[in-house]
């Protein structure tokens, strides 16, 4: 059974969604679900800072020894970071997917595609737990 906190939000993609104190700014990665699923993260190819996206549009890849996955956009940005550790230890995904496995922060365009999100239950509902 995987871990999924209550405190993040999440997309039927295994991404998942962390408000930070400015309510602009989440933090998104992939749940632990999607990690335990993918096997041993390889590589990870992220956006470069100050990159936009609509929501739901391709903002990196993940490639792991069984597959390589797209990662979506759970809202429309513009990418303030990207985790560097990941260039250099991209095993950081599994080993702590909601904590230093973080992949992006993004500053949000419009604040009510957060609310689109699944909460906790709904994400445990969506994957069979």
């Amino acid at each position: 059974m995987s871990s999924i906190p209550t405190e993040l939000r999440y997309t039927k993609d295994h991404e998942w969604v962390r408000e930070s104190d400015d309510p602009q700014v989440v933090e998104v990665g992939i749940t632990d679900y999607a990690q335990g699923e993918l096997g041993d993260v390889v590589f990870v190819e992220l956006p470069k800072a100050s990159a936009s996206f609509k929501q739901r549009d391709v903002f990196g890849t993940i490639e792991a020894v069984k597959a390589v996955s797209e990662l979506y956009a759970p809202v429309a940005g513009t990418i303030l970071e990207f985790n560097k550790a990941l260039e250099q230890d991209p095993a950081l995904v599994n080993r702590d997917p909601y904590g230093q496995g973080w992949m992006v922060k993004v500053k949000v365009k419009d604040a009510k595609e957060l609310e689109e999100l699944l909460r906790a239950d709904g994400y445990a509902k969506h994957v069979g737990e």
